[in-house]
């Protein structure tokens, strides 16, 4: 069982982690945005072009004032909170079939996720891929099957959890099923039908 992770397992608020790099910086929300998702390098990280420690001197010198690998990390980790009714659902999943997660997140999220997001531990340990992984991101049906060589399952073995739907017809048209994300009680009523929960 293959879930996404922001907005899946954990709300991510953008904004926030905006605020805090303009904090941190000494710059704006703006400036940030400007730097970092504007101009492409959030996406570039994100498929692994840009190691972490490479990535926030790159976002240093975009945005013309200093932040560090570690205020990278903290405003990720603020940004970011475990959502409690999901991960009982994984936990409960975890006890019929494995789990793991796969984000278009790069290695600044997914070696760090630990800190950023420790409530997924220790049920996610060595099961988080990233796009920064595969060096492709969803929707494309190449990083699923990338994603899921580097799991060691097959993609007709795979149950696809995501809240977008570009992405669930990038999981179909790699083999795996999909099922769409809304909220924790409505997957665990659909779940019950894969024999994934005992609700």
């Amino acid at each position: 069982m293959l879930f996404d992770l922001d907005d899946v397992l954990a709300c991510y608020d953008r904004r926030v982690r905006l605020v805090e790099l303009a904090r941190r910086s000494g710059t704006s929300p703006a400036a940030v945005q400007a730097a970092l998702f504007d101009s492409g390098l959030e996406h570039e990280a994100d498929i692994g072009l840009w190691p972490p420690q490479d990535y926030a001197d790159e976002l240093s010198r975009r945005l013309g004032a200093r932040l560090t690998l570690q205020d990278c990390i903290a405003a990720r980790t603020l940004a970011t909170s475990a959502e409690p009714a999901m991960l009982a659902l994984a936990g409960e999943a975890a006890r019929r079939t494995q789990v793991a997660i796969f984000t278009n997140n790069g290695p600044l999220l997914t070696l760090h996720l630990e800190r950023i997001c420790p409530p997924l531990f220790p049920l996610f340990a060595g099961r988080v891929v990233g796009a920064g992984d595969v060096g492709i991101a969803k929707p494309s049906a190449q990083a699923y099957l990338r994603c899921v060589a580097l799991l060691d399952v097959a993609p007709a073995d795979t149950l696809f959890i995501d809240d977008r739907d570009e992405n669930l017809s990038g999981a179909r048209a790699a083999g795996l099923d999909a099922i769409g994300f809304s909220n924790a009680a409505t997957l665990a009523r659909v779940l019950h039908f894969y024999h994934l929960t005992g609700t």
